[in-house]
């Protein structure tokens, strides 16, 4: 089983830039992948980044290029780079991290965009 705790919300101004970070514990050896996804007020959660154990990464079209997924593969931390945050960027965002068998969430942190 894996653990997975995120960190780094908050309240930001638009045009902001802050640093989510989700920290993997216990069973890291069979992690595959570790993705962000967002969930905004009243709609679905949707993808939004997925960095995998060779750093191959992918996203999605609503951030691709304002948005970066790294990791820290020794001690199991993915961050996730947020640039020129837009009001539309207000979320919870959940980080996913995957093994061969299991998509193990965190309980998410709240990003509110707003000046």
């Amino acid at each position: 089983q894996v653990r997975v705790v995120e960190s780094g919300g908050g309240l930001v101004q638009p045009g902001g830039s802050p640093t989510l970070s989700c920290a993997a514990s216990g069973s890291t050896d069979s992690i595959i992948a570790m993705a962000w996804h967002r969930q905004a007020p009243g709609k679905q959660r949707e993808f939004i980044a997925v960095i995998t154990n060779d750093g191959d990464t992918r996203y999605a079209d609503s951030v691709k290029g304002r948005f970066t997924i790294s990791r820290d593969k020794d001690n199991n931390v993915a961050y996730l780079q947020m640039n020129s945050l837009k009001t539309e960027d207000t979320a919870v965002y959940y980080c996913d991290v995957a093994t061969r068998n299991t998509a193990n969430w965190g309980q998410g942190t709240q990003v509110t965009v707003s000046s």
